[in-house]
């Protein structure tokens, strides 16, 4: 397991290091095509580097659903270039969670933060020569010493697959994963997880873009699904020579997971584009 960590860790520096460098190949601002970039955002396996942050407020957690936690993901977007225009795209994703008076099995209550995971997703992505596309590629998750406070102390891997169209303004599809449990304690949830997000997105002439979600995420050994709908608006503006996206909207949990998130929630994103 510590093996995993520190590559996942060297993952998240490497895309680090390659966002930077490639700051300096911006385009100026007159020869951006706002409304592209903001289809390619839409778009999970895109040919386009990307930083975005992702904040999420959810509420009903803990045994008396009484508790509340927020959420900052971390999951900044590197495509490699393999010629013909192939592409593979690494993903890393680290999540910071603050939780707020939740419950445990036994009534003792917590309010604390942490790390809650690190989380490396890659897709081979071939070109198909169509507004089909589609991506595979092995998937890998950390729990990073969270001692249980923040989801499951196990160690994960498996597999990511993605399939969509993209037609005119439209741009939808299936972002999925198969994840086992590679070891670690249980009692704080497991890593056996079939995850499944259909999305269906908008896209209008003045970069305004309308999404609609659901994260449905199985496990295993608990027979029950999370299962989040969202809906959010978001625009790209450009900053500066920098394209930015902001978004937000509510999220509602149809289905949940005992003492995980439930009833309304809201999410809001910032994403910051780096042309090559």
């Amino acid at each position: 397991m510590k093996t995993i960590k520190l590559t996942l860790c060297v993952v998240v520096a490497a895309a680090l290091s390659s966002l930077v460098s490639a700051q300096s190949s911006r385009t100026p601002d007159g020869d951006l095509d706002k409304v592209g970039i903001a289809k390619k955002l839409a778009n999970p396996i895109a040919n386009m580097i990307s930083v975005p942050l992702q904040y999420e407020f959810s509420r009903g957690i803990g045994k008396n659903q009484g508790g509340s936690e927020q959420t900052l993901l971390f999951q900044p977007v590197m495509p490699l270039d393999l010629g013909g225009g192939d592409i593979f795209i690494v993903r890393p994703i680290v999540a910071g969670a603050r939780e707020v008076s939740v419950q445990s099995a036994n009534g003792q209550s917590f309010s604390g933060y942490g790390i809650a995971s690190i989380t490396l997703e890659s897709f081979y992505a071939p070109n198909t020569n169509s507004s089909w596309i589609w991506g595979i590629g092995p998937y890998a998750v950390s729990p990073s010493g969270n001692s249980g406070k923040f989801g499951s102390q196990q160690t994960g891997a498996g597999v990511t697959g993605a399939v969509l169209n993209r037609q005119g303004p439209w741009t939808y599809g299936l972002l999925s994963y198969q994840s086992w449990s590679m070891g670690g304690n249980p009692a704080f949830g497991t890593q056996n997880n079939l995850y499944g997000q259909p999305f269906v997105a908008y896209t209008t002439k003045d970069a305004f873009t309308y999404t609609l979600n659901m994260e449905a995420q199985y496990n295993y050994d608990t027979h029950r699904t999370s299962n989040p709908l969202y809906a959010g608006v978001s625009k790209l503006i450009v900053l500066d020579g920098a394209p930015l996206q902001f978004g937000a909207g509510p999220m509602y949990y149809v289905s949940n997971t005992p003492g995980g998130p439930s009833g309304w929630g809201a999410r809001a994103t910032a994403t910051l584009v780096i042309l090559k």
